[in-house]
């Protein structure tokens, strides 16, 4: 039987971003203290912890220094060195344990893996140089997203190419390493699922949620999403699969793509709370953060119910190029809240925050929250 790790324990966090604050805050409002190692001493989850390992995410001594104050160690990025893991398994337990991460963090290794296990994906090749990006852009018959198996988010280590001709400027943009080329598909939209899973094997799943993205960058994203009844299901079955398969303890967030012919893709998965269930704070009687948390102390797993559509749009550090957003506008419009991470020195493409809506459809609330954000520099209107 796994041991519950009550409220007033204390969780240490692999990460201090802008996950690692919003886990934090959930967190202490249950009750609990909060540890969070990250090689920023300045990161954006350092106010709402009770204290900060400054230490690299390959840093074993670093891993143990957290672990040794913690009752429960989890993570809010997957970039953690598999050794760094073992090392706080040594004094905690570690949800998602570093097995789930060594098959999540190489984007080749879990391709493989979601093959071995028949999870449909697209047609993909692993590729080690140019001249084997170029055969694989000619074996696929077509465009390829070349992609880099390690890091990369956000459209990073990414690009398209749709000639072997071009395939050596792209493997170059993407620095060179072991990357995958997969097959552009012919796309309806964009989808993700949140399981969440205790140590018990107990799963919740959150509503599919909707995605839009820009230069491969969610630009907003809406719960619950519109979507058939069978492509719900589907997407749901798939999804929890998935997350039993490979063991989960804690939240796995499954990219899924939904092609004009009806098919539906895994695209990647993420083991932490995601960017697309953000809306889970306004939109379910339970966030994706305070799920996070029941799901990695033991707790009973909080209800995923909506409660009203809600959704999110990404404010990136491209917003401050013209000074300061004008947020007081925003939040004129009802129903429209704001969520700033606390990170200093805005950069373009670098995610500062977000505002969410709520609305009586998915469509109101995703119209709403567009609004909000054309307010953010939209021109004064002089009197009359």
């Amino acid at each position: 039987m796994t041991r519950i790790v009550p409220p007033g324990s204390t969780i240490g966090i692999f990460g201090g971003g802008q996950l690692g604050r919003m886990t934090s805050m959930a967190a202490r409002a249950l009750g609990y203290h909060i540890r969070i190692l990250d090689p920023d001493p300045e990161c954006a989850a350092r106010p709402v912890a009770d204290g900060v390992v400054t230490a690299g995410f390959d840093d074993p001594l670093g891993a143990a220094e957290l672990a040794r104050a913690s009752d429960v160690v989890t993570l809010e990025i997957e970039k953690i060195a598999p050794a760094s893991l073992r090392a706080a398994a040594l004094y905690a337990p570690v949800r998602p344990d570093a097995h789930v991460i060594e098959i999540v963090q190489d984007r080749g290794r879990q391709k493989r893996w979601l093959a071995e296990h028949g999870f449909p994906m697209g047609a993909y090749r692993d590729v080690h140089s140019a001249g084997q990006l170029a055969t694989a852009v000619t074996e696929l018959d077509g465009a390829v997203f070349v992609k880099s198996c390690a890091g990369g988010y956000d459209g990073r280590g990414q690009a398209l190419v749709d000639s072997p001709d071009y395939a050596h400027a792209a493997w170059r943009a993407i620095g060179g390493g072991p990357a995958v080329a997969e097959r552009a598909q012919d796309l309806e939209l964009e989808l993700s699922v949140m399981v969440a899973r205790a140590p018990n094997g107990e799963m919740v799943v959150f509503p599919p949620a909707v995605n839009h993205h820009e230069d491969r960058i969610l630009v907003w994203s809406v719960l619950p999403g519109v979507l058939p009844p069978e492509i719900i299901s589907q997407a749901t079955d798939l999804s929890c699969a998935i997350a039993d398969q490979i063991g989960l303890e804690g939240l796995l967030a499954v990219e899924l793509f939904l092609l004009r012919d009806g098919a539906l893709l895994v695209n990647e998965l993420a083991p932490r709370p995601h960017n697309s269930f953000h809306a889970t704070e306004r939109a379910c009687v339970t966030s994706q953060f305070e799920q996070h948390v029941r799901s990695v102390c033991g707790l009973p797993l909080g209800s995923t119910e909506i409660v009203t559509p809600a959704a999110i749009v990404n404010l990136l550090g491209d917003l401050w190029n013209d000074g300061p957003p004008r947020f007081e506008r925003a939040l004129r419009l009802p129903g429209v809240r704001l969520h700033l991470y606390g990170k200093t020195g805005a950069r373009p493409g670098r995610k500062m925050g977000h505002l969410s809506a709520m609305g009586a459809t998915p469509q109101e609330a995703v119209t709403r929250a567009q609004e909000a954000m054309a307010l953010l520099h939209a021109p004064v209107r002089s009197p009359a």
